[in-house]
């Protein structure tokens, strides 16, 4: 486990979890291991928090799926889901996997440096 590493997804962290995108289940596990880090439940709630963070994760093409249905329009509303989803077009053709909502992007992040804290 890197300690600069570990700073690093700490920040994220907090990042995703002050996203308004967030879920609340992200936002809990988060929080958890937040609460974790120095005690013996710090790998236990690491490990739970990255199972969360890849099922919470929305891919580019969930996003465009999302935001083209019916409750994607319900959600954002009518005008504002075709953006999100003209905007998840563009950042697909140039090469996104997932979603670059602030929480999205945090995940990512957190993902990405995982090994820092498992």
């Amino acid at each position: 486990m890197s300690e600069s590493g570990k700073t690093y997804v700490e920040e994220k962290v907090k990042e995703m979890i002050a996203a308004p995108t967030c879920c609340a289940e992200a936002k809990e596990a988060g929080r958890s291991w937040l609460d974790a880090i120095g005690t013996e439940g710090e790998a236990e709630a690491a490990r739970k928090m990255i199972a969360e963070l890849e099922a919470d994760i929305v891919t580019v093409d969930g996003l465009i799926a999302f935001a083209g249905s019916e409750a994607g329009a319900k959600v954002f509303g009518a005008e504002k889901a075709k953006e999100v989803a003209a905007h998840a077009e563009e950042i697909k053709a140039a090469g996104a996997k997932y979603c670059d909502c602030p929480a999205c992007s945090a995940v990512e992040a957190i993902l990405a440096r995982k090994e820092d804290i498992l």
